[in-house]
């Protein structure tokens, strides 16, 4: 209780030093149109810094394949290359793509990513493999989908993440999922974002894989998971599972899936964006979301202005969901990342939920990593943002 209270006491000035925060801005492209070249060279130099970075590295010359920059990257690369006229895959998707074959095949051979002997406290081996297993089959899927046929690999991808699926007890239709205590990706609601994104591979998995009659019992309890534990989710997972209703058509009935378009639009900020830090715990009084809201878990303040990776996924998904591409909003939506994306960097500013970071360090990057990635698929879906035109106020 004395905890709470002192968590409570240092609100009030943390919320001043928040609202000054806001009032500040990244450096923003002024002439009213955003670079596809520069946003590819920052995630191509991003991705490249990833595999070569000693704390990625992990046993058969592989690496781990992360939430916030390599899954980001296999999603968006592709459409960077379609927009510059690109005509082969980058070395760096190659590489992943390698990486990924490699771990996949090696399956039963090589380590986890993270093993319970090196964290005595946890079950680091099962949520590792959980993980991996879900991230293996989207990327695969994913490139597959490109060309329509579902490789021999994609395959044994999904055999493995099936074989993992959680089928007993509250977590029931789920995958175990890392936790390090760090939002939004792998902390304590991280494991219903991992069963999102299974469902997002699963729908856009070629040749019609979700029909196979041997996954009923698979996709049931998946759906069944998804249902049952929606109202204590984050808004941001719900905009997940909204993506992945576009994929598996019936995944959530209509009126859910025009509920969580309403939650998302009814937090849009005034300058179009979306905030992340007010979007990342399940929305009502309980303290730990409220003090959270404001401050990161090393005390510092959270940004309190709109965030590039919360609105590129959000306006990635809402273009996915079908809204309109006249929709006065999402118009909005996308000015504010055409403007707000950085001349000289390339990417789309975003800061850590847990802790301050040096935004020079590796893991300084990460976030930013991620938004440039839902930046640019949030650009490239729409056809009439193009680069050097003037977006829409």
């Amino acid at each position: 209780m004395k905890a709470a209270i002192r968590q409570i006491l240092i609100i009030v000035p943390s919320l001043m030093t928040g609202l000054v925060a806001g009032c500040s801005h990244q450096q923003m492209n002024s002439n009213g149109s955003w670079d596809p070249k520069i946003a590819a060279a920052y995630l191509d130099q991003r991705e490249a810094a990833w595999t070569k970075w000693q704390g990625s590295a992990r046993d058969h010359g592989t690496f781990c394949v992360s939430c916030h920059t390599a899954v980001p990257y296999a999603l968006s690369r592709p459409m960077l290359r379609k927009k510059l006229g690109e005509g082969i895959q980058t070395a760096y998707e190659q590489k992943l793509l390698d990486n990924v074959t490699k771990r996949v095949r090696l399956w039963n051979e090589v380590n986890p990513f993270y093993s319970d002997q090196e964290y005595k406290n946890g079950n680091k081996t099962a949520e590792s493999r959980g993980t991996e297993s879900v991230l293996n089959a989207l990327i695969l899927a994913n490139y597959d989908a490109a060309n329509g046929h579902l490789s021999d690999t994609a395959r044994l991808a999904f055999d493995n993440m099936w074989a993992l699926q959680e089928t007993e007890g509250e977590e029931n239709g789920s995958w175990a999922w890392l936790q390090f205590g760090m939002e939004p990706w792998e902390a304590g609601d991280s494991q219903y974002y991992g069963a999102a994104l299974a469902a997002i591979a699963v729908g856009i998995a070629p040749e019609n894989y979700r029909s196979n009659p041997d996954l009923e019992n698979h996709l049931r309890i998946l759906s069944g998971y998804l249902d049952r534990e929606y109202a204590k989710q984050s808004m941001l997972n719900h905009v997940v599972l909204l993506w992945a209703s576009t994929k598996w058509f019936g995944l959530l009935t209509p009126e859910r899936r025009q509920s969580i378009i309403n939650e998302v639009l009814e937090d849009q900020q005034g300058d179009g964006g979306w905030k992340l830090s007010a979007l990342s715990w399940p929305k009502g009084w309980s303290l730990h979301s409220m003090v959270r809201t404001w401050l990161r878990s090393d005390g510092t303040s959270q940004a309190q202005r709109s965030d590039g990776y919360a609105t590129g996924l959000i306006v990635f998904v809402l273009q996915q969901s079908g809204m309109s591409a006249e929709d006065a909003r999402l118009k909005r939506g996308l000015a504010w990342l055409v403007r707000n994306q950085s001349k000289t960097e390339g990417s789309w500013p975003s800061l850590s939920l847990t802790k301050r970071r040096n935004p020079s360090s590796e893991v300084g990057h990460f976030m930013r990593d991620a938004a440039t990635a839902y930046a640019v698929l949030a650009l490239t879906e729409k056809s009439d943002v193009e680069p050097g035109h003037m977006a829409a106020r």
